[in-house]
């Protein structure tokens, strides 16, 4: 038994929320500069965390951006966080979220030179929050990382991600969060939810509750058959989030079927 959710909202071109997008944008950024050596004081350890101002459900600006980067001892903190700012942080956050409220946070701790297993370890499980969508929207709780297609508490938030993006992808909601429900043993979905913050689109849900098994097959099988998800694409999906990615094998965030969910 289990529950699944998948999310899309059109605030930007990946349909993704922007603080997980943007964390996610900010730490590849990170490992990017370190391998190609352009910033040849980074070390592997780092993380990020956004927090966007929001009003009316619209983005206005970055209130926060923290970025904590494990570094060489031969730099100084002023010189780090001046580099991670100009060469990281406002080469990867889109200038209209950048204001004069922005506030910029580089390793608020302190100096960070011991780092990775030798400054924390320990067994901690997946950080399902950071592979989905950072908190904005609802999590069933099942990791995905390590588990076959077979495993709905994998691929059925991929075809929960591939329908709400679709649908927010026809223009018919501006946001979208799908909830499926599994029982074992059943392979059709025994509960199918849409939620959205759109005001007065009740009859627009029901014509899309009304019509969307023409549009996807929510079974094990047709969801491995729709997504292709017996081909080796899990290796890239380990990191930088399973969502709002245009990487090759990612068939979940295509909006293939938009057109045919507008016509409803």
């Amino acid at each position: 038994q289990g529950l699944m959710f998948g999310y899309a909202t059109n605030e930007n071109d990946s349909y993704m929320p922007y603080p997980i997008l943007l964390s996610h944008k900010l730490t590849k950024s990170l490992a990017d500069k370190r391998k190609n050596k352009s910033m040849n004081f980074l070390q592997p350890d780092g993380k990020s965390q956004v927090s966007i101002k929001y009003e009316n459900n619209k983005a206005i600006y970055a209130d926060t951006i923290l970025i904590s980067t494990q570094h060489s001892e031969d730099i100084t903190t002023k010189d780090l966080t001046e580099a991670v700012i100009e060469e990281i942080i406002k080469k990867e956050v889109p200038s209209e979220l950048i204001s004069d409220k922005t506030k910029f946070i580089v390793n608020p701790t302190g100096r960070f030179v011991v780092g990775g297993p030798q400054g924390d370890t320990g067994l901690t499980g997946r950080k399902i929050i950071v592979d989905t969508y950072g908190g904005w929207a609802k999590h069933g709780g099942g990791a995905f990382s390590g588990k076959d297609p077979s495993k709905v508490d994998r691929s059925a938030c991929y075809m929960a991600r591939y329908m709400a993006k679709n649908i927010v992808a026809s223009g018919l909601l501006t946001e979208c969060e799908i909830q499926l429900a599994y029982a074992i043993g059943k392979p059709e979905p025994i509960s199918f939810n849409i939620r959205t913050k759109d005001e007065n689109s009740n009859d627009i849900i029901n014509k899309i509750l009304n019509n969307i098994n023409s549009f996807f097959d929510c079974t094990p099988r047709g969801i491995i058959e729709e997504l292709d998800l017996l081909k080796p694409i899990y290796r890239k999906t380990a990191s930088y989030g399973h969502f709002g990615r245009n990487d090759q094998g990612f068939k979940w965030e295509e909006v293939n079927k938009s057109e045919l969910i507008k016509k409803i």
